[in-house]
């Protein structure tokens, strides 16, 4: 393999029902960072049926050109045509670094794509950044320069893995939504749009798709909200929450919750936050009977203010919050939420 013939950082831009996911901005914004000490160009790589129009988003968050794979088998998302689709692009333009988001249409892409295209991939990454591999040099081996360091929690969240690709190219990492920050918007900004299609022949490996049923959510995705109250086992009971719920209320906020919450049945998975959650970065994060193990921790110490409220001192939350309160949560939080309301009543 040339890995000289390699350049250029690749983004791909998920979109749904021709709309872009928040993803394919994140990610933008990380190649951005990425390209700059390799003096690289960044690249989207945008797929699907009629999505051309969505080319000038990607440029005003990032893109330095944009590949648009146009077809009307790409109409909704099946593994083997979109597979077929970005396979191509990486065999056709040589992308030195492919990210995909591990969003569910990222982790079926991702390990197809760099299985057909013969590379490594790192799943699930939290970290990325250029440097040397091995990141420290060993007697006898050399240490290549300007490689893609991918950094991802292991066994649980109880080690962390730094991985490299030095002898494959694309390096190909899938990124969790919310770990990494987009940029701002540039107003005006301008691509380059390249149109591709490798051509499609639907075989016997091409899912028909039958019916498409949307499910109907009640609750805001907790990635978007500015105030999580977010409670743990020490809530105490289901019933428990509904204190979180009053004071969430009183923020305009939403109620999230850590895995042993999920885990004993008292809330549904897509409200917790942590390793094996989502990954939230709110204004106010208020961890709430929540001892602060490492896999929740993951999940959201990246927030602006974190408030945290224990019966427990020695708990491992406090370490990682701006303001920390020791004390019953049944008697603190129901007095907090009356201050809030009497202070927005201007009593």
């Amino acid at each position: 393999m040339a890995l000289e013939e390699y350049k250029g950082v690749y983004v791909y831009a998920q979109q749904v029902d021709n709309k872009l996911s928040g993803i394919a901005f994140e990610l933008l914004g990380e190649a951005r960072k990425l390209a700059a000490p390799l003096n690289a160009e960044v690249a989207a790589v945008l797929i699907g049926y009629e999505v051309k129009p969505l080319a000038d988003e990607l440029a005003a968050y990032g893109a330095d050109k944009i590949i648009v794979v146009d077809d009307p088998e790409l109409k909704e998302y099946r593994t083997e045509p979109y597979t077929h689709a970005l396979a191509s692009v990486i065999n056709e333009f040589k992308p030195e670094i492919m990210l995909v988001g591990a969003t569910a249409i990222g982790r079926d892409l991702g390990p197809r794509v760099s299985a057909r295209v013969k590379t490594g991939l790192t799943a699930d990454c939290t970290m990325l950044e250029i440097g040397d591999f091995p990141i420290n040099p060993i007697p006898g081996r050399e240490q290549k320069h300007n490689q893609l360091l991918m950094t991802r929690p292991a066994f649980g969240g109880n080690t962390i893995a730094t991985i490299a690709c030095p002898d494959h190219r694309p390096q190909m990492a899938t990124v969790r939504p919310g770990v990494m920050q987009k940029i701002d918007r540039i107003e005006g900004a301008k691509a380059e749009v390249v149109e591709y299609n490798p051509g499609f022949t639907p075989d016997g490996r091409y899912v028909e798709i039958l019916d498409i049923v949307k499910s109907v959510v009640d609750t805001v995705d907790i990635m978007d909200a500015k105030v999580l109250v977010s409670g743990g086992r020490g809530v105490g009971s289901p019933e428990n929450f509904a204190i979180l719920e009053d004071l969430a209320k009183a923020l305009g906020g939403e109620v999230s919750c850590s895995r042993a919450v999920v885990d004993s049945g008292w809330k549904p998975k897509d409200m917790q936050v942590g390793q094996t959650g989502k990954t939230v970065r709110p204004q106010i994060y208020f961890a709430i009977g929540i001892s602060g193990a490492i896999q929740h921790v993951a999940g959201m110490e990246e927030s602006d203010l974190i408030i945290a409220i224990n019966k427990d001192e020695t708990a491992p939350i406090f370490d990682v919050a701006d303001y920390g309160l020791v004390g019953d949560l049944n008697k603190i939080v129901p007095k907090l939420t009356e201050a809030i309301l009497a202070a927005k009543a201007g009593k």
